[in-house]
């Protein structure tokens, strides 16, 4: 019972580590000239959205309940609303623009999604008590 305690308080810091560095990472993009014009591919909300996705999954299966993704969501839910809200300077991590609303909401339906898939039978292992 511990060690799930344990474990899960360090997924909820895995959560917040990265929602902190994919605050950042998300407006990473290529900008690519093509003949039918600029086309800009924004691979950095791509990158912060699969490395949340494996997290969220990775959680499950190490704590071996859904607590364990929830808490990596949760983790990476409480750091990327830190990061949108407006510091006593005025500074926004997070904007209110069109790829971080993308991140934001697409961010939480898949985390949500990935979150609430239960753990296969043949991996939960035997049951204790």
């Amino acid at each position: 019972m511990i060690a799930r305690i344990l474990g899960s308080v360090g997924l909820l810091a895995l959560g917040v580590v990265i929602g902190t560095v994919g605050g950042f990472v998300q407006a990473a993009r290529w900008i690519v000239d093509t003949p039918w014009g600029l086309w800009v591919i924004p691979w950095g909300v791509a990158f912060v959205w699969a490395v949340l996705l494996v997290a969220i999954r990775a959680g499950t299966w190490l704590i071996r309940t859904r607590w364990g993704s929830w808490a990596v969501l949760l983790g990476w839910l409480a750091a990327t609303i830190a990061l949108s809200t407006e510091s006593p300077s005025g500074d926004l991590a997070l904007s209110g623009g069109g790829r971080q609303m993308t991140y934001l909401i697409g961010g939480v339906i898949l985390g949500s999604a990935a979150a609430t898939f239960p753990l296969p039978a043949s991996a939960r292992g035997p049951r204790n008590g």
